[in-house]
């Protein structure tokens, strides 16, 4: 199955919601790193958040509910939100649980590139980081051009 993701759009509060549908799927939440000033600065996203939903717009509209763990944070930081509508609940378990692992293993990996001491190995932790935003900017290229689940509920590459 293909998915077919909306595009990023900024999460400020409920209102931006406004069109998105009533249908089952998938969203991932991603927070706005902006690298230091400088010839060589881009803009990126880092996700932090994958969930289902029954109903998107519902789910993703009490990310700002008073109860909500998240509502904080889209306050505070500048966070961006996409979707994909997944009729199948098998489907969109699928998804999550790759898109989930993913994000998982990327923080994996990111810890230890982070906690390496710079000359312990023959590559510099400046080497890891370009290494590691390569492989996240790959990674966001591939939910953000969407993600093709084969029938063992594998993301394809």
């Amino acid at each position: 199955m293909e998915m077919n993701w909306s595009r990023w759009f900024r999460c400020e509060s409920s209102f931006e919601l406004l069109l998105v549908p009533n249908q089952p799927g998938v969203f991932a939440l991603a927070e706005e790193i902006v690298q230091a000033a400088g010839p060589n600065s881009r803009r990126m996203l880092a996700v932090f958040d994958i969930q289902e939903a029954d109903d998107l717009a519902r789910a993703m509209s009490r990310l700002f509910a008073a109860g909500s763990g998240w509502r904080e944070k889209l306050a505070e930081a500048r966070c961006y939100i996409r979707y994909a509508v997944a009729p199948s609940t098998a489907d969109r378990r699928a998804a999550a649980s790759a898109l989930k692992t993913w994000l998982s293993s990327q923080r994996e990996v990111a810890a230890q590139v982070f906690e390496q001491k710079v000359g312990t190995e023959h590559r510099t932790v400046h080497e890891e980081r370009v290494e590691l935003k390569t492989v996240a900017e790959q990674a966001v290229d591939r939910v953000t051009h969407g993600i093709r689940l084969s029938k063992h509920s594998a993301v394809e590459v």
